[in-house]
């Protein structure tokens, strides 16, 4: 594969990811798209207790909407991924586990969001190092 191909693919899901997160943390905050069925049983229960929290979906949703703007117009990439990564977990583990309906679109979320920090790497691999070495 040519490196403009992988240039190619890697935008495209920079992109799908950025819009699908400005797109829903927005959506929170305006209620553009459709109600869905309300949730039952234990995916309720955990919901309802996160709403009752009062701070938590305002600020989740917050960053969601500053993480998709920052991926869309492609500033900060690798921080945006790196704060997206445990979010679009837990969106695959909530649908996995308490809501399997919506188990495609968090899977599709989290193999992006795996996929885009494969493609930079090279931004994480100072993370990893056992000795921090501290440049003045």
């Amino acid at each position: 594969m040519s490196t403009k191909t992988k240039s190619i693919i890697t935008t495209v899901a920079r992109v799908l990811l950025g819009l699908i997160y400005f797109i829903f943390g927005l959506n929170f905050f305006f209620n553009f798209i459709p109600p869905q069925p309300p949730l039952e049983g234990a995916a309720a229960a955990y919901t309802g207790g996160l709403f009752q929290a009062g701070y938590f979906f305002p600020l989740l949703k917050g960053i969601e909407v500053v993480a998709g703007v920052l991926l869309l117009a492609g500033f900060f990439v690798p921080l945006s991924i790196a704060v997206l990564a445990p979010i679009s977990l837990h969106i695959f583990l909530f649908h996995l586990l308490l809501a399997p309906a919506g188990a495609p679109i968090g899977s599709v979320i989290l193999l992006l969001n795996l996929f885009l920090a494969w493609a930079y790497q090279a931004n994480f691999k100072p993370l990893f190092q056992s000795k921090a070495g501290v440049s003045l």
